[in-house]
C-alpha cells in the first residue's frame, strides 16, 4: 500500500498499526427472545417448539406479547439438559 505522502490521501484510520476501538454493544442482555436462545444455543426453532411439545424447554415469562427467557432459566436448562446427558450416558 502506498504511503499517505505519495498518494496525497489520508491513510485509513486502521492502517499502520493504530488501535481499533471497541464497539460499543449495549446494555447487557438479562433475557433472551425465542430466536436470540436458539441462536445463542445453536438450535433451530423449529427443534425448540420440539423440545417445547415434550416439556424440555426453559421457563418462558411474557412481556407484552413477547415471550422471553432469562438468563437464569437459560443456564437451569443447560444444567438439567447436561444432567439428562449424563444419566442416559
Amino acid at each position: 500500500m502506498a504511503r499517505a505522502e505519495v498518494t496525497g490521501r489520508k491513510p485509513h484510520p486502521t492502517a499502520c498499526g493504530s488501535k481499533k476501538r471497541p464497539r460499543n454493544r449495549g446494555p447487557p442482555t438479562y433475557a433472551f427472545t425465542v430466536q436470540e436462545f436458539c441462536d445463542a444455543h445453536r438450535i433451530s426453532r423449529s427443534r425448540y417448539y420440539e423440545l417445547k411439545a415434550k416439556g424440555l424447554t426453559p421457563a418462558e415469562m411474557l412481556v407484552g406479547r413477547l415471550r422471553m427467557i432469562s438468563v437464569e432459566a437459560a443456564a437451569a436448562w443447560r444444567r438439567e439438559r447436561e444432567a439428562a446427558a449424563a444419566a442416559a450416558a
